[in-house]
This record gives C-alpha cells, sequence and structure tokens, in this order.
C-alpha cells in the first residue's frame, strides 16, 4: 500500500489541477502573477525555516554540493526535461509551460518535511495526519499552478504518488533504522531546495533546483561519516 494519506493528496492535488485548467482562461495574467508571488515568498519563509532546524551545517552545505556535483555528472534536470518533453509528445501536448509546471508542481509539492516525514510517519505509524494536512494545501496551491502553467501541473501527480509513495513503503520496511536526525537534517536540506525554487518562481535567476535534489541522499551518508568519524 502506498498509504492513504498520498491516495488523498493525489486526489486533492488532481482536482485542484482540474479546477485551475477550467478557469484557466477566465483569470487576468495580472491575478495569477500576483498569486504566484505570494506563494514563492511563502515558499521563501518555509524554507528559510526548514534549514534554520538544522544543527549540523557542514553536513547541509557538503551535502548540497555533492548533491549538486551528481545532479550535473549524470544530467539530471536535463534528461529529466528530455523525458518529460517526450511524454508531451506522446500525449500531443502542446502546452509550451508544460515541463516546468510538471517539475515546479513536483518540488513544490514534494521537496518539503510535510512530504518527507509525513510519508514516513504513514509507513511506520499508518498515520496519515500530516499529509491529510498538506493535502488540502496542495489542493490550493495546484488550482493556482495549473491556472498559471497549464496541464503539467496535473501530470505531477504520477511523480508526487511515486515519490510519496515509495517513501511510505521504504518507511513501512525500514522505518525503524531511521532516526530523527536524519529526517530533521533531510528537511533542512529540502528546505534549501525550496528556497531555490521561490527564486526560480519569482524569476530572479534560474537555478538548477533538480540537479541539487540528490543532495537528500548525501545527508544519512555524511551523518554516518560524522558518526564514526566524530
Amino acid at each position: 500500500m502506498i498509504g492513504l494519506g498520498t491516495v488523498v493528496n493525489a486526489i486533492t492535488v488532481t482536482a485542484g489541477a482540474s479546477i485551475g485548467l477550467i478557469i484557466k482562461k477566465h483569470l487576468p495574467q495580472r491575478i495569477i502573477t500576483i498569486v504566484f508571488q505570494a506563494i514563492a515568498l511563502f515558499t521563501v519563509f518555509i524554507g528559510v525555516k526548514m534549514a534554520l532546524a538544522s544543527t549540523h551545517i557542514l553536513i547541509m552545505i557538503l551535502s548540497l554540493v555533492f548533491g549538486g556535483l551528481t545532479g550535473e555528472i549524470i544530467r539530471l534536470e536535463e534528461n529529466t526535461e528530455i523525458l518529460v518533453n517526450k511524454l508531451k509528445s506522446k500525449f500531443k501536448l502542446k502546452n509550451e509551460q508544460f515541463t516546468e509546471g510538471l517539475l515546479t508542481a513536483f518540488l513544490l509539492f514534494c521537496a518539503g518535511s510535510m512530504s518527507f516525514i509525513g510519508s514516513i510517519e504513514d509507513g511506520i505509524h499508518h498515520d496519515p495526519t500530516l499529509l491529510l494536512t498538506k493535502s488540502v494545501m496542495d489542493g490550493f496551491s495546484s488550482i493556482i499552478l495549473s491556472a498559471g502553467l497549464g496541464i503539467g501541473v496535473l501530470f505531477s501527480v504520477v511523480l508526487l504518488v511515486l515519490y510519496q509513495g515509495s517513501l511510505t513503503l521504504l518507511a513501512a520496511w525500514l522505518g525503524q533504522f531511521v532516526s530523527t536526525q536524519v529526517i530533521n537534517e533531510i528537511s533542512a536540506v529540502g528546505g534549501i531546495l525550496l528556497i531555490g525554487l521561490a527564486i526560480n518562481i519569482l524569476e530572479i535567476k534560474k537555478i538548477k533546483v533538480l540537479n541539487l535534489l540528490p543532495a537528500i541522499f548525501f545527508v544519512p551518508l555524511f551523518l554516518w561519516l560524522n558518526s564514526i568519524l566524530f
């Protein structure tokens, strides 16, 4: 089972994105722009709050650096965009912002601590409360995202289910071996990624947030090395 929380989350995002696509033609661009800016600023706040919870700043930096290098070496963002464009071509979608919409929505919905911790809680304790709360937030956010970026937001549901569902299953099997410290530090790195995403949304500078995503896998490694060496 991928977990009740993820199922409900997928339903709310699907519903929200569908509503956004319906009202897209009736919303002036200036309204979409200001709401996007509001979401981006709130995302900065959440990202900073998450990042400041870290108690191992050096591990955070090392994880981001090595994660970024890994992402660049395997060309994660570039290859993902190629894959998404093939998907777009297969379904004959003409939306120019399809890739941006899909990846922006996925990162916004899944890079935060609520997605990570909520999936683990659902897997270990069968408690979907956090994911259900997140579902309500994602549902409203997806309305605005799909109104501004199009149908790619709707397709992000597939990535959301794969990511959160995998975490829930993994937590159900190995959750007892994942410490609170690891969860907190991964969430802190996720906060940095959210800040990068917000900068992209505000069009301040293009940051390859997807190439930084492998950083979350380096956190447990560096925490383990830290425990052995120090």
